[in-house]
């Protein structure tokens, strides 16, 4: 849900009687989309919980089939905005991280216990970052002598160790992507919440994913391709035997992708990626 925005300009171009479900673990998010969309009475119904699990989410409250799913990943910007939270590699805040405030781990519980090993498998993995190696192995060296506990103290470490330094990007930037995504296991919940949206979704139903990152992008091109076909067995097997049959039609093969009139009055759009695609009737 973020603050409603999405959800607003749906709802406006929706017919008069068309409802909406709004979901996200923040609970910070629900109350202010709450405020938000007020003015549309009955036609929302806002739940705290993760798209990972839409599917019994959306039949509890009266919602499946549904008409789309749209899926609006990665940060808002109130949560970058907010200190308390820890996102931001400027924030004073703590290292937190966390969309949900009930997770058990935090980010400086990543950064502070895990070992340098696994530390740089999330850096490679999650945050594609070029030089985890040499990051993992100085956060394991100072932490012994100081522990990280703010964001910003983070942010201004890995600015020191890092030799790379590309122009226009904090240097920083992958490693905060990649222990956000860690914190919140993002990438198991994009995989739950794309089939859960196939699920519920009615025939000629329309699924939508905005992504902000490559790794978020390439895990929803990966699976709208994969469900688009009716073979995915290995190149190599002369006949298929793996009986998949194709749950959706492509939309676009594609991402669509903000212009530049959007970018001057959305700077944050610019990395946007939008993929769709439509639910098949013998899915």
């Amino acid at each position: 849900m973020g603050a409603g925005g999405h959800a607003a300009a749906l709802l406006e171009r929706s017919a008069p009687n068309g409802r909406l479900l709004g979901l996200d673990v923040d609970p910070a998010a629900i109350e202010i989309a709450r405020r938000e969309l007020a003015r549309y009475g009955d036609r929302v119904t806002l739940v705290r919980a993760s798209f990972a699990d839409l599917d019994g989410v959306a039949r509890e409250h009266g919602f499946a089939p549904a008409d789309a799913v749209v899926l609006d990943l990665g940060l808002s910007s109130m949560q970058l905005a907010d200190e308390r939270r820890g996102f931001s590699f400027r924030a004073e805040g703590p290292l937190d991280m966390r969309a949900d405030p009930d997770r058990p781990i935090t980010a400086a519980d990543v950064v502070n216990t895990w070992d340098v090993a696994e530390l740089r498998r999330v850096l490679v993995e999650l945050g594609e970052e070029p030089e985890a190696g040499r990051i993992a192995a100085a956060i394991a060296r100072r932490r012994t002598r100081r522990p990280f506990l703010a964001a910003d103290d983070l942010g201004r470490f890995v600015a020191g160790v890092k030799t790379r330094r590309p122009r226009g990007v904090d240097p920083a930037t992958r490693v905060f992507q990649a222990l956000r995504m860690a914190v919140n296991d993002e990438l198991a919940s994009l995989e739950h919440g794309l089939r859960a949206a196939l699920e519920i979704l009615r025939p000629g139903g329309r699924l939508l994913v905005i992504s902000f990152h490559s790794l978020e992008d390439r895990a929803v091109k990966t699976f709208m391709v994969r469900e688009s076909r009716d073979c995915i067995c290995p190149p190599h097997l002369p006949t298929c035997v793996c009986g998949h049959r194709a749950g959706v039609r492509l939309i676009s093969r594609r991402p669509v992708m903000p212009d530049a009139e959007e970018v001057r009055r959305n700077p944050r759009a610019r990395s946007a990626r939008l993929r769709a695609a439509e639910k098949l009737a013998a899915a």
